[in-house]
């Protein structure tokens, strides 16, 4: 099942995606440009906390959103499936 939202926070995501899209174009310059290696790795880094922040956003609004309208609404079915899908998810990220 596919839910889409549209909401301030997706924007504020979409926000950080266009400045992380650029500090890739910025590593990609410094690679090219045959920079310290320190230095790219430093970059390097920035880059991942900052898509790891978004990550961060998008896993919150889902919880806030998603799973806590199926645990207050939906039926039994509904709220396994998106506790199941969370659990899901959650493994991916620490395994």
């Amino acid at each position: 099942m596919v839910v889409t939202m549209k909401s301030a926070t997706h924007q504020d995501q979409l926000g950080r995606l266009e400045r992380i899209k650029g500090q890739v174009a910025g590593v990609a310059r410094m690679i090219e440009e045959k920079r310290y290696c320190i230095d790219i790795l430093t970059q390097l880094r920035a880059v991942q906390a900052a898509l790891r922040k978004v990550e961060e956003q998008v896993l919150r609004q889902h919880v806030e959103h998603c799973v806590a309208g199926a645990a207050r609404s939906g039926t039994a079915k509904d709220r396994e499936e998106k506790i199941e899908e969370l659990l899901e998810v959650i493994g991916k990220f620490t395994g």
